[in-house]
């Protein structure tokens, strides 16, 4: 699949792994590839600040990834969202509900080879990381959008147009910046 992606794209890719290194995550996340996405200057059109966004990543990370929607529907409920996240974290300090999700099974030969990582102990000098199931299942929903749209080659603005396609705080935090599948969509068509 990655051979049908553009040079930015795949930078998108290899940026997200960095991305996740730097965080010192265990897995490659759909947030990674967001954080990608904005340091390659794709979000620039929609007027986003790289910032902003990676700060309310960070807020979405403290509710251990619920979203506002999930805040409201527990409210509902007559469940306060905040009010445990403060306890937890009164209890096992700031970020708890932040902590690395556990590892998960690897990428396949193919995409190791084409991002140039080796596995764990192999002479690639680097810790290969996993993607994150999430971040997988954007991978592929970029592949289908490429193919729905009837466009040869995966590029930024799939990746961007699948993220925004699964629920999560991903596709929450850039909805809340105005950009919606339809907006970026209209982008992808000029």
């Amino acid at each position: 699949m990655f051979e049908r992606f553009t040079r930015d794209a795949r930078s998108t890719v290899t940026g997200a792994v960095a991305e996740a290194r730097q965080a010192g995550a265990a897995t490659v996340t759909e947030e990674h590839l967001l954080l990608s996405l904005l340091a390659l200057g794709v979000l620039e059109p929609f007027g986003v600040d790289r910032e902003v966004v990676a700060a309310d990543l960070a807020a979405a990370r403290r509710r251990g990834g619920m979203s506002r929607a999930d805040a409201e529907a527990l409210a509902g409920l007559g469940i306060d969202l905040t009010e445990i996240v403060s306890r937890i974290e009164e209890a096992h300090g700031e970020g708890a509900l932040a902590a690395p999700a556990p590892r998960r099974r690897t990428l396949g030969s193919s995409m190791r080879s084409a991002l140039g990582r080796t596995e764990p102990g192999g002479r690639g000098g680097s810790r290969h990381l996993p993607f994150a199931e999430g971040s997988k299942k954007v991978l592929e929903q970029s592949l289908r959008i490429a193919l729905g749209r009837k466009d040869g080659r995966i590029g930024t603005l799939h990746l961007l147009l699948a993220l925004l396609s699964r629920p999560g705080a991903p596709s929450e935090v850039l909805t809340d910046h105005g950009i919606t599948y339809e907006a970026a969509e209209a982008t992808l068509a000029a």
